[in-house]
């Protein structure tokens, strides 16, 4: 009897996001794409930076909002990790924010959650083959930002943050104070305090009470 011929392996696929009912249906629209399968999933940077190193998927889906170390820290690490790794970030965060700090820390993708299972499934095999995905608002967005002279071109005010300094205004702005925010990034009391300077000297806020009404503002905006 002749051996029946096998397909190639499917490409693998790891997940990362803390709300399972979000993370089953991201496995149920991988499942729906031939050739590819989930390998295993994460509800954290740090399990999931260490069991991406011993799966070694073919793409990465992962969230910005992590417990502990946040979805742009683990981008940056699976990406010293592992260059060639395609990562697709999937978030509830506005792309105009967030996309460009992704493709700058290494990610091949950003995709907003609101998105529906055809656009998703679109995403997914775009990285998986090696190009990039964004939306056209976002890739024009970017396209016009390097056109412009780097002296000239504007840079929104939350946009003039540090990826550190973004994730201290998000926190500040979902009621957490800083001995919190210390312990979520693991960093001191005394880094905190600095961040937080740095973000009222470059939103242009005067007090600590200014900043913590602006964090509730924004943090409401992106709901």
């Amino acid at each position: 009897m002749a051996k029946k011929e096998s397909g190639p392996p499917a490409k693998k696929v790891f997940i990362v996001d803390d709300h399972p009912v979000f993370r089953d249906g991201l496995v149920r629209i991988v499942a729906s794409i031939p050739g590819i399968a989930v390998c295993g999933e994460a509800d954290n940077a740090r399990d999931a930076f260490d069991t991406i190193s011993k799966l070694k998927p073919d793409l990465v889906l992962m969230d910005i909002n992590l417990p502990g170390k946040s979805g742009l820290e683990l981008l940056q690490d699976v990406h010293a990790m592992q260059p060639e790794l395609p990562v697709l970030v999937i978030s509830m965060h506005d792309e105009q924010l967030y996309a460009e700090r992704v493709l700058r820390a290494g990610g091949r993708g950003y995709i907003m959650k609101q998105e529906g299972p055809d656009k998703m499934r679109d995403a997914i095999n775009k990285v998986i083959n090696g190009q990039v995905y964004a939306s056209e608002r976002t890739a024009a967005a970017i396209l016009d930002a390097l056109s412009r002279p780097r002296s000239s071109a504007s840079t929104s005010t939350v946009g003039k943050l540090t990826d550190r300094e973004l994730e201290v205004l998000r926190l500040t702005g979902q009621g957490k104070d800083n001995r919190a925010i210390a312990a979520e990034l693991h960093i001191s009391l005394k880094t905190v305090d600095t961040h937080r300077g740095h973000i009222k000297e470059k939103l242009g806020l005067k007090n600590g009470t200014e900043l913590v009404h602006y964090a509730v503002r924004w943090v409401g905006e992106q709901v």
